[in-house]
């Protein structure tokens, strides 16, 4: 048995790790070079990386590899808790991730990495044992390293879509300017928990940001309105009236009608309207005030 830093392992390991480490200490440039034209030969990436961005991530992760093996961590651990490491590997994912790289293209160049240290290793000795202690060492370290990769691909994918379907429903929701101080926001399919959240912030930022007194809901494009559809629209509506605004919901058509009457759901305290334009005329009255009082004639 040995000891690696403050880590008991053994002496075959040991030998193994420092070998590894040393191969690699003086041959950083001639791994990195080495694993970028591996990838580029079995065209594992799809085009949305290009060769000198992969030349800076090889040149940062095998740097971080040879600081990870001089560490106290043990080479199971290595990848994930070493911090340069770690953040050489999960950037190097993100960044596939964000180019449309899929995760096969990522597995695969952790197995060309392989391929490159032992390669370099081969160059330091021909001992047989010790090359296949070196292979297993490899494999443990880069396993390590690949499981790290996939999780933080499959995080960085997810964050990605998060972000799409975002923006798709701040497209699917606009705020629209349709009379002074009023603002419009014509709704279109269903109307869920995420939605109404997109809805309700871009509304209340639009009435802060043009000062707006009067919103209207169009639910014509919403198929059908239920408990939970009712409720998100209340929940909007109460914030819009918190915002010192009032609101109305437009589009209510005879079957949504009924459809709210069979439910027993209460919107007495709402002001609603069958058509947008119905609604557009009331919010129309509601911002222009009441009419002056003609001065009384003057008593003689």
């Amino acid at each position: 048995m040995g000891v690696v830093k403050g880590f008991l392992v053994s002496s075959s390991e040991a030998v193994a790790r420092k070998r590894v480490a040393d191969a690699m200490r003086g041959r950083v440039e001639e791994i990195a070079d080495r694993w970028v034209r591996l990838q580029v030969q079995q065209a594992a990436l799809s085009g949305g990386t290009s060769e000198s961005e992969l030349r800076e991530e090889a040149d940062t992760l095998v740097a971080a590899l040879v600081t990870g093996l001089d560490s106290a961590l043990p080479i199971d651990r290595v990848a994930s808790s070493h911090t340069e490491l770690r953040r050489a590997v999960t950037d190097l994912s993100m960044n596939r991730a964000r180019g449309g790289e899929s995760p096969t293209a990522t597995a695969l160049a952790v197995l060309a990495l392989k391929e490159a240290l032992l390669e370099a290793v081969q160059e330091s000795t021909q001992d047989s044992g010790e090359l296949f202690s070196a292979a297993l060492l490899i494999n443990r370290l880069l396993d390590g390293a690949g499981a790290l990769s996939f999780d933080t691909y499959v995080e960085g994918r997810e964050e990605i879509i998060r972000r799409q379907s975002r923006q798709l429903l701040e497209v699917s929701t606009p705020v629209v300017r349709l009379w002074r101080q009023v603002l419009g926001v014509p709704l279109i399919g269903t109307l869920d928990t995420a939605r109404t959240q997109v809805v309700m912030e871009n509304l209340l930022q639009a009435i802060q940001d043009q000062e707006a007194t009067v919103a209207i809901i169009d639910i014509t494009g919403v198929p059908t309105v239920d408990t939970a559809v009712a409720q998100h629209l209340m929940q909007t509506v109460n914030a819009v009236r918190l915002m010192g605004a009032d609101c109305i919901i437009s589009g209510i058509r005879p079957p949504i009608a009924q459809t709210i009457a069979q439910l027993g759901i209460d919107l007495s305290t709402i002001m609603t309207r069958a058509t947008l334009s119905d609604a557009l005329s009331e919010a129309i009255k509601l911002t222009a005030g009441p009419l002056p009082t003609p001065d009384a004639p003057a008593v003689r």
